[in-house]
């Protein structure tokens, strides 16, 4: 990729990372090579950290979200919980590099590429910035899809790829939108969702009441779903 791509990268707020990321993998490197704690972890073990931080940034992302002027207190929590999901990120990616695979530069080159592969209304095939701009969102949103698509071809249904460990309200949620069952891009409007969020509790009391674990219930229910749509027979709509 030529310099040409990163002309408007002067504009970007912040820092230059480059720096600051290098010091990073080496402090992580560092820490595997000599403390017993981080040398003992593996995959499967930092996954309970993954998932654990991956929430906490969630909750610290919609704290923000839902203030119109974030405090500097905020924030701070915000930039110490990317940087909590940006360790777990940087450690798996040296748990492959140590085992001769790939390190965090082949990540990050990897997701560059496919940022501009599948933004072609923004950078050209050798990622140079475009001059001209997409006619519309669902233009964007159909051309992802397409290139998506050429990159997976042994994908035959929408809900391939959906990790099945997704907690099960993401999960439906995820499954309607490759079903195409969802309202346009638009956020609904506060009240809407509160009351949205009020029908969630009442039926989660229900179920609860009812005796019934809501998590399996709607898991269930949305791979039924997934299986009707697939035109299998014995599954329920």
């Amino acid at each position: 990729m030529t310099d040409a791509a990163y002309r408007e990268s002067d504009a970007t707020p912040g820092k230059p990372p480059g720096v600051a990321v290098e010091r990073l993998v080496e402090v992580v490197a560092l820490l595997r090579r000599h403390c017993p704690w981080t040398a003992a972890l593996d995959h499967a073990n930092l996954l309970q950290y993954l998932v654990e931080e991956t929430y906490e940034l969630y909750e610290v992302v919609d704290d923000v979200a839902r203030t119109d002027e974030p405090d500097d207190e905020l924030l701070e929590d915000l930039r110490g919980e990317l940087g909590d999901v940006l360790f777990q990120v940087v450690l798996h990616a040296q748990l492959r590099a140590e085992a001769g695979s790939f390190g965090l530069a082949e990540v990050a080159e990897g997701l560059t590429a496919k940022l501009v592969r599948r933004n072609p209304h923004v950078f050209s095939p050798e990622g140079v910035l475009r001059s001209a701009r997409p006619a519309s969102v669902d233009d964007i949103v159909a051309t992802w899809q397409a290139v998506k698509e050429r990159e997976t071809p042994a994908r035959t249904s929408p809900f391939d790829g959906i990790p099945h460990h997704l907690p099960a309200l993401a999960f439906a949620a995820k499954t309607l939108q490759r079903a195409g069952e969802e309202r346009g891009g638009e956020a609904p409007p506060d009240d809407d969702e509160a009351e949205v969020g009020r029908q969630l509790l009442a039926l989660t009391r229900r179920a609860l009441s009812a005796g019934v674990d809501p998590e399996r219930a709607l898991r269930r229910a949305t791979l039924d779903y997934q299986r009707h749509a697939a035109g299998d027979p014995e599954a329920t709509a």
